[in-house]
C-alpha cells in the first residue's frame, strides 16, 4: 500500500474561538508548517488571512506565506482556490496562485450550494451562497497550474465530481496520477456528503484506482478521525486540520498533536506515513526550483 500523505488544513476559514490554535499571520502559517513537518506531516494546505483573522485573496500575502515557508521547510505547499468567497473571471481567481507558485493549488471541479442550515431557527442562514465552478473555468484552471508546474488538488464534493475528475484524467487535463480532497461535510454544511464513515464510503464506486487518483479526506465542522481510519485501511489519504474544526473534545489542540495523532493511528494500522521528499515523488511534483526551469 502506498506511503500515507498527510495534508494539513491549518487555517481554512474557522476563526479562533475555543481553540486559539489557528494560525493568521504568514509568520504563525510558517511557524505551524514547521511544526507539522516536525509532526510527521507531508503537504500543508494554506489560506491567506488578516491581522484579525479575516478571509484574505492577496497574491502579495500567499507569496510570502510560501516564502517563509520555504525557508523553514521542505514540506509542500497547497494553496486554496478561494471557495465560494473569491468570485471574479477565472483569470483573477487563480491570480494568488501565479504570485505565490506554491506545490499544489485547488481546482474545486464542480459547483455546490454552499449555505448553511440553522436547525435551532429551521432555516437556512444564508441561501445565494453558490460556489460556481464552470467546466470552462475549471478547464483554464487546469491548463494554467500545467503551465506553472503546480499540481492540481481537485475538491470533490460529492459524486457527480469524482466523474468530472475522471473525464478530466481521460482528457489529459489531469496528468495522473491526479490528487484529490474529499471534503466531507458536518454541523450544518449540507454542500458534501454526511462527514461519516458511510458518506466517505458512498464514492467508492466511482473511484478510479489508486494508482490513477491520490484522494485525501477532509471533515468540515467535524471530527476527522472515524473517516480517516476508513480512509487508511482502504488506501486513501488524510487531511486533518484547525481551519475545518476546532477538536474541543481532545482539548483544543494544535495541528501539530492532531498530526501525531494520524501518524500513530496510521501505524498502528500499518501504515507508513510519506516524508515530503516521498509524497514529492510519489505525486510527481518536481522540486519547485527544477518547475521554475522547466
Amino acid at each position: 500500500m502506498q506511503k500515507l500523505i498527510i495534508n494539513v488544513r491549518l487555517n481554512e476559514w474557522e476563526m479562533r474561538g475555543p481553540n486559539p490554535n489557528i494560525p493568521y499571520s504568514p509568520e504563525e502559517i510558517a511557524e505551524d508548517a514547521l511544526a507539522c513537518a516536525a509532526a510527521g506531516a507531508n503537504i500543508v494546505h494554506v489560506h491567506a488571512r488578516g491581522p484579525n483573522g479575516e478571509k484574505s485573496h492577496s497574491p502579495e500575502l500567499y507569496a510570502e506565506i510560501t516564502r517563509r515557508i520555504r525557508a523553514k521547510s521542505d514540506i509542500l505547499i497547497h494553496t486554496t482556490l478561494g471557495n465560494v468567497y473569491l468570485e471574479g473571471d477565472a483569470a483573477d481567481r487563480v491570480k494568488h496562485v501565479e504570485a505565490a507558485m506554491p506545490d499544489i493549488a485547488t481546482i474545486d471541479i464542480g459547483s455546490t450550494n454552499m449555505d448553511r442550515f440553522d436547525r435551532a431557527a429551521g432555516r437556512f442562514e444564508t441561501t445565494k451562497q453558490v460556489y460556481e465552478n464552470s467546466i470552462e473555468s475549471c478547464t483554464y484552471f487546469a491548463r494554467v497550474m500545467k503551465e506553472l508546474g503546480v499540481k492540481p488538488s481537485v475538491g470533490i464534493w460529492n459524486v457527480s465530481f469524482m466523474r468530472t475528475t475522471a473525464i478530466f484524467m481521460e482528457m489529459g487535463l489531469l496528468e495522473k496520477p491526479a490528487l484529490a480532497k474529499i471534503p466531507l461535510c458536518g454541523g450544518d454544511l449540507v454542500a458534501g456528503h454526511a462527514a461519516t464513515p458511510e458518506g466517505l464510503e458512498a464514492f467508492f464506486h466511482a473511484m478510479p484506482s489508486l494508482d490513477e487518483l491520490f484522494w485525501c479526506v477532509c471533515t468540515k465542522y467535524a471530527n476527522i478521525f472515524p473517516c480517516a481510519a476508513v480512509a487508511i485501511a482502504r488506501g486513501g489519504h488524510v487531511a486533518p486540520g484547525l481551519g475545518d474544526y476546532h477538536y474541543a473534545e481532545l482539548g483544543c489542540p494544535t495541528n501539530a498533536e492532531l498530526v501525531r495523532r494520524i501518524v500513530a493511528m496510521a501505524r498502528d494500522m500499518g501504515r507508513e506515513v510519506a516524508t515530503p521528499a516521498e509524497a514529492r515523488r510519489m505525486l510527481r511534483i518536481p522540486a519547485r526550483a527544477e518547475a521554475a526551469r522547466a
